[in-house]
């Protein structure tokens, strides 16, 4: 992935285990970017966001604002610590 953000692929709960929603859980994973595409999707999205929630993990699911989120942290991780909404940061695009 860009930024220097680090990402691995994970199965979902249909795909097998260990799943995403054992390593929300076990913590291993300290943001979702879901971006729900197909048939499962309603199903996937709604058990992954539900678990991501209860665990208090971040949940992101558009293009658009995972691109924002990585600008962010990337900004963060330099010492740069101004925050936007994400409407201001659409805006100076």
């Amino acid at each position: 992935m860009g930024y220097g953000i680090e990402a691995d692929h994970i199965l979902k709960m249909h795909e097998g285990r260990p799943n995403i929603a054992d390593a929300i859980k076990n913590k291993e994973i300290q943001l979702v970017i879901n971006t729900p595409v197909g048939k499962l999707a309603a199903t996937d999205d709604s058990y992954i966001r539900k678990t991501a929630i209860k665990y208090a993990v971040p949940y992101i699911t558009t293009v658009a604002a995972e691109k924002a989120a990585a600008h962010g942290i990337s900004d963060r991780r330099k010492g740069r610590g101004e925050v936007f909404s994400l409407q201001d940061y659409h805006k100076n695009l």
